[in-house]
């Protein structure tokens, strides 16, 4: 007989909240661990039975220069690590990779634009092939390329777009110390805009950039008040690279991570929990105690826009020893 029922629970019996409080949601990320991990524990094996974890590819398309100030980011041509000069990808070298991608087990296909926004023309059309090609090789498609307009998300939504990324990256209070070139009103009217065109959400944040406890409390608030829940959040790490504003600032502990995976997981059940940005500076025990905390996804592959990602190789090594199921070809 096993110590917990691994039967999964409807919506209905697996209730539902979107009227999480700060006080709350400080409450769970301050809880001692080993409780944070087996509330957290409890609700993962019921609302993802057989611990399923989606393997997701992430390819930058067009890199460098963009013209927000995200004081992480080596793409913004505010940073002297911008890494523009690299020739946008066209359609066919696009498909290529989602075909290697699904090759070697990925279930997502993701594009990333460094733009502030989309612009019609011919580079959006391309956009459109890439998802239109993405989806006919059976891979969902995500894209993530700033803000767009509603005519813009109705054309995705019609190319068959499965998600639009737009990170809301922080909390409210502590989002002009990392952000001034955009608003976070304009992020969360982005997300509306998608969501309009019945495209999924996948949006999540970056811990260690400064930011309190609390802060990363007011995150998740937004995020898991959001009704319904963001489809896909991911939980990022600052990388902190050279050139870039907070080049200076240390790794968040590994421990940090675990607890903001658990707390995602308790508060949106059932959304996809992907552990993304640092996972390669992350030992194998802490991104194992991640997958147990409530990750059910992560970015596979070498690379992840402009910084590194664990070698295909060592993941599937990973998930095979933490006994997680996937769906890979090979």
């Amino acid at each position: 007989m096993p110590i917990i029922d691994t039967k999964p629970l409807s919506k209905e019996e697996l209730i539902l909240r979107y009227d999480w409080t700060l006080e709350e949601i400080g409450d769970l990320l301050n809880k001692p661990l080993m409780d944070l991990l087996w509330q957290a524990q409890l609700i993962h094996r019921k609302a993802n039975p057989g611990y399923k974890v989606q393997l997701a590819s992430l390819l930058s398309v067009k890199t460098g220069g963009c013209e927000e100030d995200c004081a992480y980011c080596t793409q913004s041509i505010y940073n002297s690590s911008d890494v523009s000069g690299q020739p946008d990808l066209s359609v066919e070298p696009v498909l290529e990779r989602a075909r290697a991608a699904k090759e070697a087990g990925a279930d997502r296909f993701c594009m990333g634009w460094a733009w502030r926004e989309i612009r019609d023309g011919k580079n959006f059309d391309a956009m459109l092939s890439m998802v239109r090609g993405v989806r006919e090789l059976g891979l969902e498609a995500c894209v993530t390329a700033g803000m767009l307009t509603d005519e813009q998300a109705k054309r995705l939504a019609e190319a068959g777009l499965t998600a639009y990324n737009h990170n809301l990256d922080t909390s409210p209070e502590h989002y002009e110390k990392i952000i001034t070139t955009r608003t976070y009103q304009e992020r969360i009217e982005t997300l509306f805009r998608v969501r309009n065109a019945g495209i999924s959400i996948c949006c999540g944040g970056i811990i260690g950039m400064g930011e309190s406890l609390i802060d990363r409390a007011s995150l998740l608030r937004v995020l898991a008040t959001m009704n319904p829940h963001p489809e896909s959040v991911p939980i990022n790490a600052l990388v902190a690279v050279e050139g870039t504003q907070l080049e200076a600032l240390p790794f968040v502990d590994s421990l940090e991570m675990v607890r903001m995976v658990a707390t995602a997981r308790i508060l949106m059940p059932y959304s996809r929990v992907r552990l993304s940005a640092g996972r390669e500076q992350l030992s194998k025990e802490a991104q194992i105690l991640c997958l147990q905390a409530g990750a059910d996804s992560i970015f596979y592959g070498d690379s992840l826009l402009t910084t590194s990602n664990p070698a295909i190789l060592e993941d599937r090594e990973l998930l095979a020893e933490a006994g997680v199921q996937v769906n890979w070809e090979l």
